[in-house]
């Protein structure tokens, strides 16, 4: 008798962002080919079963926001990872689809070489399924003309700087991008952080000698932040264009974002796991260890801090959890982390560190370990939104019948996994540490299915996939974002 299926899960616990349920699952070519009630695949055939003995079964992470063989904003090299480790890192945390940068120098004149160049970078190298957000650091009249054809090239959407002096665009740039984006359905994405504020605070640091890594995070007050989010939701309420502001880490920056949602506004909000585990005292380890936790916006000043970011995954305030995977090493001197150490500065200069942590691997993890959202919150801003968010829905971050890809993880039932403290040498990166060393992992993805192959299998050697399964996927506008009017934008008179 032919095979029916190609695989079979069989007495999980399903988990979508609306339902949970006692489910099997069946797969073919590909894609989800049935969910049905435990038991109503019993009788069929398949090339492999999967007993997922009372485990959660969740669509594949989807990660968002992630940085990979990217430039630093200053300095050489390029971040530690590139296409092949980080992709590798992301399928053995349960991520199955990533959305990373290319990013468009100030120097340029076109989107287009630069997608064509990430384009080179990703082909054939990558474990996971994979897209691109366009980095826009110079909305030329030629940069702008191209929206459209980035459209067509499967691009729904574009990320810009209000800080850092190679990517900064200043308020009627920012205009320019916003407009052009409503007209092609492209969602902008906002870095939200007042540059001007960081420069200025810079220097004050600098004139008192004040140099060491916990200093990164007094360069970057909360203030730059919660000023710059409410410009850009200003902005983006007179362009009526639809708009995601990036790893927030500030309870007033998400209370300004709260209060527009609530006005009816289109704007959307991520933050990430350092959010959620990180306060400013990991900048301020002994000698040159801070520089581990040093990204942008920084960790913030407690763990109340941290606990109003988690009401706002839990309330909706923010619509999808992604790592912002920008990994440097630690112990590089050239590129790395000490590149900041000079005869100058013996203990570094906060200013030159690289700014990013690595954390596609432990996003999944970290999150559902810490027991703090409901599965269905869980699955909703690690996989259903980011999908619906950025236009691969229903493809990816759900397991619908006939139209999803089979993307699957399945995670232990309780008690079935033996609790570790995460240590940097079970991760699959390319970097020399994890700024979440120690912590108490409760949870891992037991199996990862990307399309219908086992791709992990951690009690059985781990890693399964290979180098080159993973394909560009081409999106569609969001089926979240949208403008609150139809029609083209009207010039206020």
């Amino acid at each position: 008798m032919a095979t029916e299926y190609d695989l079979i899960i069989i007495n999980g616990v399903v988990v979508s962002d609306t339902d949970i349920q006692e489910w099997d699952v069946a797969v073919k070519d590909e894609k989800i080919a049935k969910v049905v009630p435990r038991g109503g695949l019993k009788d069929a055939k398949a090339a492999r079963t999967i007993n997922a003995e009372g485990g959660y079964v969740m669509p594949g992470g989807v990660d968002a926001h992630v940085h990979l063989q990217e430039p630093p904003l200053f300095g050489n090299g390029s971040t530690a990872d590139n296409y092949e480790t980080g992709s590798r890192s992301a399928v053995c945390g349960g991520t199955t689809t990533m959305v990373t940068f290319a990013p468009q120098k100030k120097t340029e004149d076109t989107l287009l070489d630069t997608l064509a160049a990430t384009h080179e970078r990703a082909k054939d190298n990558c474990y996971i399924d994979y897209s691109f957000h366009i980095i826009v650091g110079n909305p030329s009249e030629k940069a702008l003309s191209e929206f459209e054809t980035l459209r067509s090239e499967g691009i729904s959407s574009i990320k810009i700087y209000m800080t850092y002096e190679a990517l900064q665009l200043h308020d009627g740039q920012i205009l320019d991008i916003l407009l052009e984006a409503r007209k092609q359905g492209i969602t902008t994405m906002i870095h939200a952080e007042n540059g001007q504020v960081i420069d200025w605070m810079t220097t004050q640091l600098e004139k008192k000698k004040l140099f060491a890594p916990k200093y990164h995070g007094s360069s970057h007050p909360p203030i730059a932040e919660i000023e710059a989010t409410y410009r850009a939701i200003s902005l983006s309420e007179f362009m009526d264009t639809p708009i995601l502001i990036v790893h927030v880490s500030t309870p007033a920056a998400a209370a300004h974002i709260k209060a527009a949602q609530d006005r009816g506004l289109p704007i959307y909000a991520e933050t990430c796991p350092q959010y959620l585990f990180l306060t400013k005292l990991d900048l301020d380890q002994p000698g040159f260890e801070g520089a581990k936790c040093v990204c942008s916006p920084p960790p913030r000043e407690s763990e109340a801090d941290c606990d109003v970011i988690w009401e706002g995954l839990a309330n909706g305030t923010f619509t999808i959890l992604s790592s912002d995977h920008c990994p440097f090493r630690y112990d590089d001197s050239a590129t790395g982390k000490k590149s900041s150490i000079s005869a100058e500065h013996p203990l570094g200069h906060f200013k030159y560190i690289p700014n990013g942590c690595p954390g596609i691997e432990t996003r999944l993890a970290l999150t559902l370990s810490a027991g703090r959202l409901d599965l269905r919150k869980f699955v909703e801003v690690t996989s259903s939104n980011p999908a619906k968010l950025y236009g691969l829905y229903p493809l990816k971050g759900a397991l619908v019948e006939g139209e999803s890809d089979a993307d699957i993880n399945i995670w232990y039932p309780e008690g079935k996994m033996e609790e570790f403290d995460l240590t940097n040498e079970m991760l699959h990166h390319d970097v020399d540490y994890t700024p979440f060393e120690g912590r108490r992992m409760r949870q891992w993805p037991r199996w990862t299915v990307l399309r219908g192959r086992v791709v992990w299998d951690r009690d059985n050697g781990g890693l399964r996939g290979e180098k080159g399964y993973g394909r560009f996927v081409k999106r569609e506008t969001s089926s979240l974002a949208k403008p609150l009017r139809e029609g083209e934008w009207e010039l206020p008179l």
